[in-house]
């Protein structure tokens, strides 16, 4: 009989498609799957073919809530774990509890690094950064068994605490790409993910001045919505830039498919950056959407072994609209091959046999 798995993470649970993926590979291949998240953020109503439950909290502050959390979710670890359990903690804000648990009852933790979180760059220089990195120096040595998102990633985790992660990308589910390539009129750029700093969003934006006949549409939501929002209209460029809002997994496929390309052109705000390789990436790829990328080395990475787009040399914008135009003027057509080949590599189906390797050890 397999083992019963409680996975837990400070998050709502209903946009994290990481964890979704994880937990029904594990679900599907005979596990007991427990989810724990909490209510930061809000309780969307969700199904999932496991019992999942969220911690209430009555924090105020992001900062009072990473406390109330982590003492809720080791109250609630303790009173659910027995000698056949597996604890698998998402990220270092709710690793503390994990840990202490799998010490106290002897059990196995499998610790999955989603980004480093020590190095993100909402907490450049803060309080809050110190007492992270002081978790990880801490416990990360410890840690038996980890997995995260990037092969740059899993080089930072050795470098600096000498633990070995097992790379499990954030990839999509592999599909067969059927559809008509459209003839678009305007050309479409897709911005997808988080309004967060550091995201290149602004600098594409005042791109659009040097494109015609290309529309710039940006799906999602975040803190710099409005920024952005405003910086739109002080240029002038509402008939080029559009916000479409925050969409389902499945409305935003959708989208993607129809883009002419995609956009990942994140700045540098911190190693977790730095060394990420995005979701949008991914998602792009499976779409068989060219991309316009980052000098990041993730992207470069992929860059060399897949033809799926253009690096740009900085982000200044007409270094961005030059990429832009180099993508569109080559056509979404003459990259599918490449594209192709690189869905075939990129996606879930071949990330989840890592993932079980890493939860058939911890089963032993």
């Amino acid at each position: 009989m397999k083992k019963k798995i409680i996975t837990s993470a400070f998050s709502n649970l209903f946009t994290d498609q990481r964890i979704e993926k994880v937990c029904k590979t594990l679900h599907d291949n005979g596990y007991v799957i427990e989810l724990i998240g909490n209510d930061w953020g809000g309780a969307q109503e969700m199904e999932r073919p496991y019992p999942f439950s969220r911690i209430p909290l009555r924090s105020k502050s992001l900062k009072t809530a990473y406390f109330e959390f982590n003492w809720k979710l080791y109250q609630a670890l303790k009173k659910r774990v027995d000698k056949n359990t597996i604890l698998h903690a998402n990220d270092v804000d709710a690793l503390l509890p994990n840990y202490l648990v799998s010490k106290e009852f002897k059990i196995p933790l499998v610790f999955d690094s989603h980004e480093i979180f020590s190095e993100m760059p909402a907490i450049q220089g803060k309080m809050s950064q110190k007492l992270w990195r002081y978790l990880e120096k801490k416990i990360l040595p410890e840690i038996r068994l980890m997995i995260t998102a990037s092969k740059s990633y899993a080089e930072w985790f050795q470098k600096r605490y000498h633990v070995n992660p097992v790379v499990v990308q954030n990839a999509p589910k592999r599909i067969s790409f059927t559809l008509q390539i459209p003839e678009n009129n305007p050309k479409i750029i897709l911005y997808q993910g988080a309004l967060n700093p550091f995201r290149g969003i602004d600098k594409a934006i005042l791109a659009m001045h040097r494109l015609e006949g290309v529309i710039f549409k940006i799906a999602g939501d975040g803190p710099q919505k409005r920024e952005f929002e405003d910086l739109v209209i002080r240029e002038n460029l509402q008939h080029k830039v559009k916000f479409l809002g925050k969409l389902k997994p499945e409305d935003l496929r959708k989208v993607t498919l129809l883009a002419d390309a995609g956009l990942s052109i994140e700045e540098n705000g911190g190693d977790s950056y730095l060394y990420s390789l995005p979701n949008k990436v991914l998602d792009c790829i499976q779409a068989r959407v060219p991309l316009i990328l980052a000098d990041f080395p993730e992207m470069k990475r992929i860059k060399e072994q897949f033809n799926v787009g253009e690096i740009i040399k900085d982000h200044q914008p007409e270094s961005i609209a030059r990429a832009i135009t180099l993508v569109l003027d080559r056509g979404r057509g003459k990259y599918q091959d490449e594209l192709e080949k690189a869905s075939e590599l990129l996606c879930w189906e071949n990330e989840e046999v890592k993932l079980l390797e890493v939860f058939q050890k911890a089963s032993q």
